[in-house]
């Protein structure tokens, strides 16, 4: 960006980067000043809900006005581009050692800094030697105050979380952060306080108070060590060695209570500086006082030490966080994306940017994750019992790889994969979300039934774990009628005999715990059931043991995993349902909802004539919807629950959509629209289909297949002639959306043959030249009724372009109409299998848009959370629950 302009801020040189954004100087070009423009990264700046919660928090800093806390002069928007501006602070960060007199005249204003902060509610959580400025007239700056927490927010609600990038840069509070920060508790301004310790230690000694060479010697440093005290300089005040003791209690309710006490403490002159009777008189009660509190900390120290030598290391509970880097995610799924190692040695987790996925892998006594090779598209990964291989789902195929190395194996075909254990035995038992139950040999070979799914009462399975013995699996179950998987059933079924019986009635996602329970998840909660595991039966109520767990109570999504030696991995965050709402956008952006309540909305499509909507609603089970625009009727088409991506027949007479029922995936069907008649499968060649549009006189339907060789391809199928499809763009890349113009002679698409989206015309019934419609990336083309534009999306922009088709195909500059936060789709389970997946649609006279709002805008999960020893804290709450 060096050179480029933001609004009237020209970028003149980067100073920085870090979790939340790059630093750049500018100038002003309106008040002729130098400023700092930190620009907040895109996935940052496009959720509503973490810019809302950054902008209220920035505000209240900038209400602070004190001369050591680096000012904000605002939030601006250029182009997109969110941007914080910010007081450019000349000088140096603090480096150590400082001699002593220059770290308490620092510390005061620090101290300063901090209860003024403090006054306000403002906690800076983030508090570090890189964050404090020294200006070449000595003055004390505090940076980074924009990402400071609101005294009584939760701590997963604040804008600044502890980060490692996977290169193993740690950033954020690590080395500093407080013992609650580390424990993943709620914190206030004593984490300031501790923090303040820390860094006043390392001035003075010169060295970090909490030394470690990994992460995990940071956090043990943290809960269980002391800084070397004897490291501190002979100068270093006695009153100054009992406030650093102070403010580095672990235990936050015997921490200093308020900054301000430290300030005044620096204040105060050494007592071996002033005269002997100064220290007689006023000193005395001090000393006196000191004295207390020396003896009072050694006491403590006694007792806390005994208290933590009464429990072997191995059974200490430590926490710590992994946050994904900037845009990246957890991807929405069936079953876990988060694993830990049956050893709990290693954590294996999928991590999604845009639409690509991509398995990593990281050790835990390491800082760094890193990409395992040949993994791009995986989902739902588990270990193998000894932790050196994880298997996956990929291109209709169970594969496994080798975490010391090597190319992924098939081990074999699988329409689909929601979840699956490898067993002791070396046998894998999995589950298909059509086929249901199988085995299958970890080395190769072809499944065997266990049990099989009911499609036509809705029934569908997910696999949670294998018991130990290897002869039972744990099964979480769902039939038709059930709109949210945290009414499902938890089943042990037997491998050997196919005898089944339920366990617990409303909750999903069970694992077997060796503490001797069954966890399980419901509505953000994990659940411990005693579990007799020779009877197969559950022996008493559940007990909550964790909260803030994230989860959908729609896509069976419950991100959590147990290791053998009872450590826990967990997305956090809250149960959502995935509720959307469709709403009306006109051409300058302004919105318009339609009365209906919110659902987990997807793919609407408006009738040819314009007076109906078709829509599927996603959910345990799935179906798709008419809902009369004039009358506000909305009438449920599909039953059976496993229909997806209604579209309407050029004459309004029919609906297409997709659907499973027949045990194949994914296979196309159509049906009156006035349900005059039964549903009927238009072609029984190929599955995994989706159609997405009809030519102009109803014969040709044009879809999307999925080929594990060549990825999505567009394919037309003559409904009216053989009813044999047949391949229309076919590459190995991903095509999508195809859609006919008005006159049936092109079909625009889309391709990221380049590297990126791009939307592309090609001529019809004859594939010819093609023309490249989007300028700048693109997906989602849909053409207007009267076949003189074309519209498609770009990130959150609508997007139109002027086209002619006679007597050549031609098309102007691509324009855009307006930006907005509106679903793609691809937070869904049932997403496109080309580039995307049309989530929208355009009124006949070109006028209006119909799109789909994201009610749940906090759903992008970017952060795992680890509790090593967690079978501790199991044990602690389950007997507290007994007494």
């Amino acid at each position: 960006m060096i050179g480029q302009n933001l609004s009237h801020y020209r970028i003149e040189e980067e100073l920085g980067k870090g979790g939340m954004g790059v630093v750049y100087r500018a100038t002003d070009s309106k008040l002729g000043r130098q400023v700092a423009i930190k620009v907040l990264p895109e996935s940052f700046a496009r959720d509503p809900g973490r810019l809302a919660r950054f902008e209220r928090e920035a505000r209240m800093v900038a209400a602070l006005n004190h001369p050591n806390i680096a000012a904000i002069h605002g939030i601006e928007e250029d182009q997109g581009t969110r941007f914080l501006v910010l007081e450019l602070v000349p000088g140096k960060t603090l480096e150590g050692p400082v001699p002593v007199e220059e770290a308490l005249r620092i510390g005061r204003q620090i101290a300063e800094a901090l209860e003024a902060a403090h006054e306000k509610d403002m906690v800076h959580r983030d508090l570090k030697p890189a964050n404090v400025k020294i200006t070449p007239e000595g003055k004390v700056k505090l940076l980074d105050f924009g990402l400071a927490k609101t005294v009584g927010i939760s701590s997963s609600d604040s804008t600044l979380t502890m980060k490692v990038s996977r290169d193993g840069t740690v950033m954020g509070t690590v080395g500093y952060m407080s013992p609650e920060q580390a424990r993943g508790a709620p914190t206030d301004k004593r984490t300031d306080i501790w923090a303040f310790g820390c860094v006043l230690y390392e001035m003075l000694a010169g060295r970090k108070a909490f030394p470690g060479r990994t992460f995990s010697d940071f956090i043990a440093a943290v809960l269980t060590g002391e800084p070397d005290w004897k490291a501190l300089p002979e100068a270093t005040p006695q009153h100054v060695r009992t406030l650093l003791r102070r403010c580095l209690q672990k235990d936050p309710q015997k921490r200093l209570r308020d900054i301000g006490d430290a300030r005044f403490e620096l204040e105060e002159p050494a007592p071996e500086l002033m005269p002997a009777t100064t220290v007689h008189t006023r000193w005395r009660p001090a000393l006196l006082y000191g004295a207390c509190l020396l003896l009072g900390a050694v006491t403590a120290a006694i007792v806390g030490w005994t208290l933590w030598h009464t429990a072997p290391a191995s059974e200490r509970v430590a926490r710590f966080s992994i946050t994904l880097p900037p845009g990246e995610v957890l991807p929405f799924d069936h079953s876990s994306q988060v694993v830990l190692s049956p050893d709990g040695a290693r954590l294996v987790y999928v991590s999604a940017l845009g639409a690509q996925r991509q398995l990593y892998v990281r050790r835990l006594d390491q800082l760094e994750a890193k990409a395992i090779s040949g993994t791009t598209g995986a989902r739902n990964p588990f270990f193998s019992p000894d932790g050196q291989w994880v298997a996956f789902w990929q291109n209709f195929k169970l594969k496994k790889v080798a975490l010391s190395g090597g190319a992924p194996a098939p081990i074999c075909d699988a329409d689909w994969l929601s979840g699956g254990i490898w067993g002791a035995d070396d046998n894998i038992v999995f589950v298909g979300s059509i086929s249901g139950v199988s085995q299958v040999p970890a080395s190769g070979g072809t499944p065997r039934f266990i049990a099989r799914a009911d499609p036509q009462n809705g029934e569908q399975f997910r696999s949670s774990d294998l018991l130990p013995g290897g002869k039972a699996v744990l099964l979480t179950i769902i039939s038709g009628g059930i709109d949210s998987w945290d009414d499902a059933r938890i089943a042990v079924q037997s491998l050997q005999t196919g005898e089944r019986k339920t366990l617990i009635e409303g909750g999903r996602s069970a694992r077997y715990s060796p503490s001797g329970h069954i966890i399980y998840y419901r509505a953000g909660v994990l659940l411990a059931a005693p579990f007799d595991l020779r009877r197969l039966a559950v022996t008493g109520p559940p007990v909550p043991v964790a909260d803030g767990v994230f989860g959908s109570s729609i896509y069976n999504a419950a991100y959590f995993s147990l290791s053998d030696n009872g450590s826990l991995a967990y997305a956090p965050g809250t149960a959502i349902g995935a509720t959307r709402s469709p709403v009306w956008v006109d051409r300058q952006g302004k919105e318009e909802p339609l009365p209906l309540p919110p659902r987990a909305y997807l793919h609407p499509r408006i009738s040819p004539d314009g007076r109906q909507l078709a829509v599927e609603v996603e959910g345990p089970t799935h179906n798709f919807f008419l809902y009369d625009l004039a009358r506000g009727a909305l009438t449920k088409m599909s039953l059976e629950g496993n229909s997806h991506w209604p579209v309407w027949t050029p004459d309004g007479k029919r609906i297409t959509f997709r659907s499973s029922r027949v045990g194949q995936y994914f296979t196309m069907w159509w049906v009156p629209a006035d349900r005059s008649g039964p549903e009927e499968r238009l072609t029984a060649v190929g599955w995994n289909q989706s159609a997405a549009s009809w030519s102009p006189d109803g014969r040709v339907v044009a879809f999307t297949q999925v080929n594990p060789e060549t990825s999505g391809d567009i394919w037309v199928l003559d409904v009216a002639g053989d009813r044999k499809p047949r391949p229309f763009v076919q590459t190995k890349f991903n095509e999508g959306s195809p859609r006919f113009s008005p006159d049936g002679r092109w079909i625009a698409y889309s391709s990221n043959e380049s590297g990126r989206n791009e939307v592309f015309g090609q001529p019809y019934p004859v594939p010819g030249a093609k023309l490249l419609i989007s300028t700048d990336g693109g997906f989602d083309p849909v053409w207007a009724q009267n076949g003189k534009e074309l519209f498609y999306r770009n990130g959150d922009s609508m997007v139109a372009v002027d086209v002619a088709v006679r007597p050549s195909f031609t098309v102007g500059k691509p324009r855009k109409l307006w930006q907005g936060p509106y679903s793609h789709g691809l937070s869904s389970l049932c997403g496109a299998p080309g580039p995307s997946s049309s989530n929208y649609d355009v009124t006949p006279d070109g006028a209006k848009f119909l799109m789909i709002k994201e009610d749940e805008q906090g759903a992008r999960i970017a952060q795992i959370h680890v509790v090593l020893n967690w079978s501790e804290e199991l044990k602690r709450l389950t007997e507290s629950k007994k007494n």
